[in-house]
């Protein structure tokens, strides 16, 4: 996600860095350069200007200029301004405490990823303890019910529809069955349409009437740039937005949306939707954002997904098996597993810092992790636990199972040996455990 612009920023940064002393000539230079950048990227010219005038002003100022290290000074002043653009802070939703209900009402255009927005949004309210229920508001588009009824299904939280054209006395009726059956959050899916028109508006503006909702969440397909910023102001200016969630944030290369949005409209954006799955959404955090965008990475977000995907219990019990030699095939089918649900590879080197940008998808080859994971599916359950019993034969075997070639699983058994090695080792070397979690921030991982 937003390529062009972090390379942009990276090469800046890299002329402007390690220079003893920087001049006013220097600094111009740079921001002119971000300021193409940011036009580049669909960023609103009134937000560009703004961006631009301040970060001169301030960075031509006796602290840059007559620093120790005024390369570092300009990159921090540039960093506060994107965060700045942002939003400042992560913004949470506004709700009522669990005994009493509350009401957020989905908005967007047709095809901006509504529906399964409000589904990602449900089953992460369920992790955090709440009980929420989907409303299927969205009467025009077809198949738009169906779809939300088989995201409730996959996630476990139930769908109230109705086979009716009146999507205001759905939402209503939705609201009642939400306060008798203890759902303290109702989730309403509304009707979008290709443009903004006035019987779609008429509509929403019944059921904001009819429901009185706490949080009232544009969804916008952060791919359409400016376009997603103007659909925002209408929406606002009629209705009054309370927050906007960002979709296909993963492959925007651009960020014109992300980086005018709060400038333009006042409204925070909440969420991003960094894939297809449910769990790809994510907190809109400005200042991790900032960080993607400037090409520093974001371990912050890494760890926390790292975190999600194990438990203590489960780190300590890996903990032992590493330090006692028993890891085994099952245990590392499992961890590749895990690294499959914390996001695509691209995400994940995404936040890594120095790597933002400089990694595109045509440079990363996941095939082989498919092709190990299924090699290691192919093989019994004592094979797993015990791979000193896979001789030739079950080797031939597991390589037909697998569509692989015998050689394939050579190596992958040669690598678990290596891995298993390296492991024991690490468990061993304190020095090594420590460097490694200096690394990510001090915060508990898979080495405890």
């Amino acid at each position: 996600m937003l390529e062009k612009i972090t390379n942009t920023f990276s090469d800046v940064f890299k002329r402007i860095t390690g220079k003893a002393s920087i001049s006013e000539k220097n600094i111009e230079e740079a921001v002119e350069s971000i300021k193409i950048a940011l036009l580049e990227a669909d960023v609103n010219l009134r937000v560009v200007r703004r961006f631009v005038n301040s970060t001169i002003e301030e960075a031509k100022g006796e602290k840059v200029l007559r620093s120790v290290d005024p390369g570092q000074q300009f990159i921090k002043i540039v960093y506060d301004k994107i965060i700045s653009l942002l939003g400042d802070q992560k913004q949470d939703l506004k709700l009522k405490g669990p005994d009493t209900q509350s009401v957020i009402l989905f908005l967007g255009l047709q095809g901006s990823g509504k529906t399964t927005s409000a589904a990602k949004l449900a089953a992460r309210l369920l992790k955090q303890g709440r009980k929420p229920v989907l409303a299927a508001c969205d009467l025009v588009r077809p198949a738009a019910v169906e779809q939300l009824s088989i995201l409730g299904q996959k996630i476990g939280i139930p769908v109230y529809k109705e086979d009716t054209k009146d999507a205001v006395r759905v939402a209503k009726n939705a609201r009642d069955y939400a306060k008798k059956n203890g759902y303290d959050t109702l989730i309403v899916d509304t009707a979008g349409r290709l443009q903004v028109d006035e019987v779609m508006m008429d509509e929403i503006e019944n059921i904001k009437k009819a429901l009185n909702p706490d949080e009232l969440i544009l969804v916008a397909d952060s791919m359409t740039g400016q376009s997603a910023v103007d659909v925002a102001k209408t929406f606002d200016e009629r209705l009054g937005l309370t927050g906007v969630i960002l979709t296909k944030f993963d492959s925007d290369a651009r960020g014109g949306a992300a980086l005018s949005l709060k400038s333009i409209t006042g409204k925070p954006i909440l969420f991003i939707g960094t894939g297809e799955k449910i769990e790809d959404f994510e907190p809109f955090h400005p200042e991790r954002i900032a960080s993607r965008i400037l090409g520093m990475g974001d371990i912050v977000s890494l760890v926390e997904k790292a975190q999600e995907t194990i438990d203590d219990e489960e780190a300590e019990r890996l903990q032992k098996k590493m330090a006692s030699n028993e890891f085994t095939l099952q245990d590392m089918l499992e961890q590749l597993q895990r690294v499959k649900k914390m996001g695509s590879m691209q995400s994940l080197l995404e936040m890594m810092p120095g790597l933002a940008g400089q990694i595109g998808d045509q440079d990363i080859d996941t095939s082989g992790m498919k092709s190990q994971e299924a090699i290691i599916l192919s093989m019994t359950k004592k094979e797993r636990a015990n791979h000193l019993i896979i001789g030739p034969s079950r080797r031939k075997r597991i390589a037909h199972g697998s569509g692989t070639s015998v050689g394939e699983v050579n190596r992958l058994i040669k690598q678990f040996e290596k891995t298993r090695l390296a492991m024991k080792k690490m468990t061993k070397n304190k020095g090594m455990q420590a460097k490694l979690m200096q690394q990510f921030g001090g915060q508990g991982g898979m080495m405890g």
